[in-house]
């Protein structure tokens, strides 16, 4: 039976708050290490995004489900999310990550290092994600992790699919992009880019995706 407006209304905003709920609960679930702590703290202080604990978490668990061999990210930030990959990576995984700002590469350097991560485990390219990932092989990575301009959402989709080797997967932050995604009223530039990254996912039939609600939202999809 269809319920009133005023219903509708009332069972809308109890399931936003049962969202809400399970989400801080999810992050409050997760500790991090001083390490972690540290790196977060610095990206802060430069304005670099980090991802939530929780977002974390489930990137090393997804890293080490798809084999987490080779990881390439888009979006270095501080080195906060790269930690989270590298924890989900064996001993001779290697990570490739992306940022423009120099800055971020240094932090990320030096966060790395804090964690006793070597040099061989690491590649920090600095430079437009765009024409970097065009330099990267076909099917060549188990996980792509993008974390950056939503505007660009479509081109690091269309090159991030490209790069995944089958049963690899892709990692979509900044899908909800404050909730505005999901507004039918919004349709400025950046929600228009990450509404056509997630058609993009949708319509590919290599891919199996799912919309996770934490952090800013997680696209991910597993490649066949």
């Amino acid at each position: 039976m269809e319920g009133t407006p005023e219903q509708d209304a009332t069972r809308g905003q109890e399931e936003a708050s049962r969202a809400e709920s399970l989400s801080a609960h999810a992050e409050g679930s997760i500790s991090e290490d001083s390490i972690l702590a540290s790196a977060r703290e610095r990206a802060m202080d430069a304005g670099a995004g980090a991802v939530t604990p929780a977002v974390g978490a489930l990137l090393s668990l997804l890293t080490k489900l798809s084999g987490g061999k080779a990881v390439a990210e888009v979006g270095t930030g501080a080195g906060v999310s790269g930690l989270w990959l590298l924890s989900g990576m064996g001993d001779d995984g290697v990570l490739t990550t992306i940022d423009i700002e120099p800055e971020h590469l240094r932090l990320a350097k030096q966060a790395f290092a804090e964690a006793g991560i070597g040099p061989s485990r690491t590649r920090l390219i600095s430079g437009r994600a765009q024409e970097v990932l065009t330099r990267l092989a076909d099917a060549s990575y188990d996980l792509v992790f993008v974390d950056a301009d939503p505007i660009d959402q479509p081109d690091y989709v269309t090159e991030g699919v490209r790069l995944l080797r089958p049963g690899g997967a892709i990692i979509v932050h900044g899908a909800a992009l404050g909730g505005r995604a999901g507004d039918p009223t919004a349709h400025d530039a950046e929600v228009s880019a990450v509404r056509e990254a997630a058609r993009l996912i949708a319509e590919d039939e290599r891919l199996t995706p799912a919309l996770v609600p934490l952090g800013d939202g997680l696209l991910a999809a597993v490649r066949d």
